[in-house]
């Protein structure tokens, strides 16, 4: 809900859980809290279809039976990886229809899908197809031993159609926050921000229900290691979360934790408020852009931001950490 969108992408994405005994687990009982800004490209495995177009009055997607949401893999018995791929064997075609092999609910299934070959030779196929989303989020977590890391804390998902995008190839990058525009009632605002795509600082190799994952690419250390907490250990009252309201500085800011859900859904497990004025002063409450920050309570590590209440952006939900924890492993 919470991933903002930047530059040309036209995306906006801002997701159970089992108490099994640690020693499963290998993940560090401390970690490095994140809190930095970040870019987030991701390469699907397959094109997207997020909507059609007539051509010459004719409705092609309809014919083939395809909908939004489906995720072409093959295109004549080809398998493709993105749109250039898509496009080329299409172009290759001297047919009326080209064979397509899709995905839907973790399905394969077989069409044919008309083609029209338009007067300058240029063939349609009434899709509008993507294979790339590009964002902000922030950035939860690193393991010191492992280096992998935690962000988001839920899903990255195509706006139009709500599905996640299965990653083929990942990266995150620096960005720096330029400015805010403030949340209201009934309307989240957002963090508005440059990316810098040549300074990657990450692997992406998972896209999941409780964040996205993979490895940091450079040494990552800061002064303080957090203690991991279990969601037996969290407490009802005062806490932080870490994220960038500006420029690349982390910024700490006070919250306060009203209710803990440990039987909730995977990323509605801590209610908060917020209680910081500087933080309210500059956003309004929960902004798209804080996905991932860090929440802190002492010495642990609890959770990470990920949703914002829309009718009182001062509140928001928080997934816990071991949640996200437990996921960067498998």
């Amino acid at each position: 809900m919470f991933f903002k969108k930047v530059k040309k992408a036209s995306f906006l994405f801002l997701l159970t859980f089992f108490i099994l005994p640690n020693s499963i687990f290998a993940y560090s009982d401390k970690i490095y809290a994140g809190g930095e800004n970040i870019g987030i490209e991701i390469k699907s495995n397959g094109v997207l279809i997020v909507g059609s177009y007539l051509v010459d009055g004719k409705d092609l997607c309809k014919e083939a039976k395809l909908e939004a949401g489906d995720i072409i893999v093959k295109v004549n018995g080809k398998t493709i990886d993105n749109i250039d791929q898509m496009v080329a064997i299409i172009s290759s075609t001297n047919e009326e229809k080209v064979s397509i092999s899709y995905k839907r609910e973790n399905q394969v299934y077989e069409t044919e899908l008309p083609v029209i070959k338009d007067e300058k030779n240029i063939y349609k196929t009434g899709l509008y197809v993507k294979d790339t989303i590009t964002g902000i989020g922030t950035l939860t977590f690193v393991d010191p031993n492992t280096r992998r890391f935690g962000a988001l804390g839920h899903e990255v998902a195509d706006s139009k159609t709500g599905i996640m995008l299965e990653v083929k190839e990942g990266k995150i990058f620096s960005s720096t926050v330029t400015s805010i525009d403030r949340s209201d009632t009934g309307t989240p605002g957002s963090k508005n921000a440059d990316l810098h795509q040549n300074d990657q600082k990450g692997t992406i190799l998972e896209n999941t229900n409780s964040g996205i994952f993979g490895t940091y690419k450079e040494d990552y250390s800061k002064p303080k290691l957090y203690t991991v907490a279990r969601p037996n250990q969290i407490q009802k009252g005062s806490a932080q979360i870490l994220t960038v309201t500006a420029d690349e500085k982390i910024e700490t800011y006070e919250i306060e934790i009203l209710k803990i859900m440990p039987d909730s859904d995977t990323y509605k497990n801590i209610l908060f408020e917020i209680k910081d004025k500087e933080l309210l002063e500059k956003t309004g409450g929960i902004v798209q852009g804080m996905s991932g920050s860090p929440i802190i309570q002492g010495d642990y590590i609890i959770g990470a931001v990920t949703h914002v209440v829309v009718n009182n952006p001062e509140k928001g939900y928080g997934i816990f950490i071991t949640t996200m924890l437990e996921e960067a492993e498998n």
